[in-house]
């Protein structure tokens, strides 16, 4: 594939993703944000494995779900 195709797709669909969480609270931010580094992780980890990568994501998720931007000691 066209290497320029590649980096517009990228483009546009980081965009679209940074659209849809305009709307959500600071929790669901959190939790969708620690299960895509969770996923990467986990991807990464097992070598590309899904079961490492959806693994990941689920734990990303989870951790990100329990940290509380309010909470600060």
């Amino acid at each position: 594939m066209n290497t320029r195709l590649i980096a517009r797709v990228a483009i546009a669909a980081f965009a679209l993703s940074l659209a849809a969480c305009a709307g959500m609270s600071a929790r669901e931010r959190n939790t969708a944000s620690g299960a895509v580094i969770g996923g990467a992780a986990g991807a990464i980890l097992t070598g590309g494995s899904a079961v490492g990568t959806v693994g990941g994501a689920a734990v990303g998720g989870v951790i990100g779900n329990t940290i509380d931007p309010k909470d600060k000691k």
